[in-house]
């Protein structure tokens, strides 16, 4: 059986919509470079307000992607 190795970044994705826009952002975003993408936890949700509305959702995202093996 082989062994496998996975490394795990956060990301924060950003949406005017939404939270899952924001997520799916932050995924979308990260597949362009990596491949072999295997878990997303979403850690934090926050939104930058103007004139006391939501303005912007963003999700802070931590991402698991398998290593290749040499």
């Amino acid at each position: 059986m082989t062994e496998s190795v996975y490394k795990i970044i956060e990301l924060v994705g950003s949406s005017p919509v939404s939270w899952e826009e924001a997520t799916q952002n932050a995924i979308k975003s990260a597949g362009m470079s990596l491949r072999d993408l295997r878990i997303a936890e979403v850690v934090t949700l926050d939104m930058k307000l103007e004139n006391n509305q939501p303005a912007i959702f963003r999700a802070r995202v931590k991402l698991s992607f398998k290593l290749l093996a040499d």
